[in-house]
């Protein structure tokens, strides 16, 4: 009888409270339907949010919670049409 073979186990990978803040906000932007809404309610839901998100990680520092409100204003954006990707490329 041949032994089977041992998988040797594979280390968790622990996230850091940055990335967990990051992915926390992208789901909420999916799920509250930020996406396309006006400008000015978009402003709102971001300054509780992230007011929220830095009271629920105090270990981010400022210059984190700054470069998330970025990334997740980014997110946010509707997607670009085909027709304005071509017309920038020619």
């Amino acid at each position: 009888m041949a032994k089977p073979k041992l998988r040797p186990r594979r280390d968790t990978m622990v996230t850091s409270p940055y990335q967990e803040a990051r992915d926390e906000l992208f789901q909420q932007i999916m799920q509250c339907g930020v996406i396309g809404c006006h400008a000015d309610d978009q402003k709102e839901w971001f300054d509780t949010t992230l007011q929220y998100l830095a009271g629920r990680y105090p270990e981010l520092k400022a210059t984190e919670v700054t470069e998330l409100r970025t990334l997740g204003e980014r997110f946010a954006q509707p997607p670009k049409s085909q027709q304005m990707q071509d017309a920038i490329a020619v």
